[in-house]
């Protein structure tokens, strides 16, 4: 099943795609929900934010190549982590598929893409084993970790690296059905095949990071975990266009524009 939040005749509700087509329901996929009978056309509805997530939670470094890329940009040896870690971002960043990402007055030329999967919590979670842990994910997104590297290495915290108004894409839909194992992740800029990655070739997948969490933290529906990411991207200036597809899922598209 694939859930969007969607607006539509000044009222925001969440629907069902079926093709090119949204049927309305009254309620959520996390609290029950019930068909209106109204369907709209996909291409007149506004995509928003999938949702707001109750705790924003990250993955840390958690895929081989994207550590090693990493080093070796700073003449380092590469420290593969030994156990899953987990962060925090900002729900004032979230923005919506097709939403542009606005690129600060100054921010210098390392502006740059993170394409990841989203894992959805549908269900309140606490000391979860490995083999229970996908039982509380009600599915998958996409989200896109804009980074800005500078920032990142001089500030003590990433709270603006990371965390600007604009900085995390989100969407379109959430998935229900996808299998991480199965997906890949492509991220094209104008157009152009940029990184390419199998998305499940994690150091911890998606069960080890729920299991980890849930033994000290309650997760609840509406959390929502980014995975991390693979590669290494481009700088990315304004007029660009960043599209992050995750097969099994869909696309995720954002224009980055400059502060006006």
């Amino acid at each position: 099943m694939r859930w969007l939040r969607f607006t539509s005749e000044g009222r925001t509700s969440y629907g069902i795609v079926e093709g090119e087509q949204v049927a309305e329901v009254t309620g959520d996929p996390f609290a029950g929900y019930e068909r209106t009978g109204r369907v709209h056309p996909l291409s007149a509805v506004k995509i928003e934010v999938p949702l707001i997530p109750r705790t924003f939670y990250c993955a840390g470094l958690n895929y081989t190549a994207h550590i090693k890329e990493n080093a070796a940009a700073i003449g380092a040896t590469p420290d593969l982590p030994k156990k899953p870690d987990i962060g925090y971002r900002a729900n004032n960043a979230l923005i919506a598929h097709g939403q542009p990402v606005v690129i600060p007055r100054d921010a210098t030329e390392k502006v740059q893409y993170e394409g990841e999967l989203v894992v959805v919590i549908g269900k309140q979670a606490k000391h979860l084993s490995e083999s229970e842990a996908l039982s509380c994910v009600l599915g998958y997104s996409i989200g896109n970790d804009v980074s800005e590297r500078n920032w990142q290495k001089s500030d003590r915290t990433l709270w603006r690296a990371k965390n600007t108004d604009t900085f995390k894409p989100m969407g379109p839909w959430i998935e229900t059905a996808a299998d991480p194992g199965r997906m890949e992740t492509i991220v094209r800029v104008n157009g152009k095949v940029t990184t390419r990655f199998h998305t499940g070739d994690m150091l911890f997948g998606v069960a080890t990071y729920i299991a980890a969490m849930s033994r000290y933290l309650t997760l609840y529906p509406g959390d929502v975990i980014w995975m991390g990411t693979d590669g290494s991207s481009p700088n990315l200036k304004a007029g660009d266009v960043v599209d992050v597809e995750i097969t099994g899922i869909g696309t995720l598209s954002n224009p980055f524009v400059a502060e006006r």
